[in-house]
């Protein structure tokens, strides 16, 4: 099979990174989302189950069509909305997911949303993706002030890896952080329990207050802020995947989940950026496999969906941070560079990368958009004017 001929041990190990950066940096908040809901311990597993295998069959199922990596996570600000949401009850909520998920497939199917999507500058797309990305290393160079030899340890790794193992590099980081962690007996792993997640299924019910008040909100929140970066992380890896069917593949996956807790799937950004990268494999049209493995693994923990929590709070804060930052380092420099390179979309760019970057959050909408409209509102000003001033 062409896959096994295609992939690569960097690939494999790109693909965990992508998995371990996901789920420790925002399980948290799915966890909150469905204990706001009222969800039993069950239920919370059932959750973990349906996003787990959701996000890996939407990972696995478009690289392998098109031949391209395809990164799927699920809507941390989605989760973020559930969780501050009050008075909807689970059977609504689940109501709320199916329609979100029907919306997805209706925004794929039409075209409407790469539309739109074709119609922004690259410049503008590699500038958000930069701006999203550099919190994330300059966190992992941060973390030296509480862990400072495990930092400084994964640092020397990277570029002694970056040396002489370019395509290990990240490998290598992975391997001494973890030698670090154990030997400075910083894993936790005496509350590790291994036991198989049982999906439950919640009987939807639609409520007009729900479909108002959290589909659509989830829908639009998850659209802009989750969506729109994800497009801008595979065009600025130079990738011309058709938007349309991944969003619509996207959506029809969600779809029979939403019953038992996946809420809200979508393109991934930050952790798309590591599997689309160099390190994951130096044949960019070989990459496909990393965001394979991702879905592989990202199925392999949804089955043991009852121990994500446990698994993922046994590694240090340090060493997630650490090994995200170093493993984004030269995503955030080529999308700089693409950014930048042009005189006319220059200025634009850099009010994208800043407004991106600064983590402004209006009406519970990230930085990502804002700093796209930002972006879009300085190219059309500062276009007109150098056309006036001709």
């Amino acid at each position: 099979m062409q896959f096994f001929r295609d992939l690569s041990f960097p690939a494999v190990v790109a693909g965990f990174v992508v998995v371990l950066v996901g789920y420790t940096s925002s399980a948290a908040i799915v966890f909150q989302a469905a204990q706001q809901l009222g969800a039993t311990q069950a239920q919370i597993n059932s959750w973990m189950w349906a996003l787990g295998w959701g996000m890996g069959l939407a990972c696995i199922i478009p690289s392998l069509m098109y031949r391209k990596p395809v990164v799927a996570a699920w809507s941390t600000p989605g989760a973020a909305l559930i969780a501050t949401s009050v008075g909807v009850t689970m059977p609504d909520a689940i109501g709320a997911f199916i329609i979100c998920a029907i919306l997805f497939v209706v925004a794929g199917a039409t075209g409407f949303f790469e539309r739109i999507m074709n119609r922004i500058p690259m410049a503008l797309g590699s500038a958000m993706l930069a701006g999203l990305l550099l919190r994330f290393c300059m966190e992992g160079f941060a973390a030296a002030k509480s862990a400072p030899w495990l930092v400084l340890a994964m640092f020397a790794a990277y570029l002694i890896g970056r040396k002489w193992w370019p395509r290990y590099a990240v490998v290598g980081v992975l391997l001494v952080g973890l030698a670090v962690a154990f030997a400075s007996q910083s894993m936790r792993l005496e509350n590790l329990t291994i036991a198989l997640a049982t999906p439950v299924w919640t009987t939807p019910t639609f409520s007009v207050s729900a479909i108002i008040g959290l589909a659509i909100p989830l829908f639009i929140v998850t659209m802009t802020s989750q969506n729109m970066p994800g497009v801008a992380a595979i065009r600025a890896a130079g990738y011309d995947t058709k938007i349309s069917p991944v969003i619509t593949t996207i959506g029809a996956v969600n779809l029979p989940l939403a019953p038992f807790g996946a809420f809200a799937l979508n393109l991934a950004a930050i952790t798309a950026a590591i599997a689309m990268s160099p390190e994951a494999h130096e044949n960019k049209d070989k990459r496909y496999t990393a965001a394979v493995m991702t879905g592989v693994f990202y199925c392999i923990i949804g089955a043991f969906g009852a121990v994500v929590g446990t698994l993922f709070a046994a590694f240090p804060r340090e060493f997630i941070v650490a090994l995200a930052g170093l493993a984004l380092i030269m995503t955030v420099g080529n999308g700089l560079f693409a950014a930048l390179k042009d005189d006319n979309d220059r200025e634009p760019a850099m009010i994208t990368f800043l407004v991106t970057a600064s983590g402004v959050t209006l009406v519970g909408i990230g930085s990502a958009f804002w700093g796209l409209v930002a972006g879009v509102i300085a190219l059309v000003v500062l276009r007109k004017r150098a056309g006036q001033t001709r």
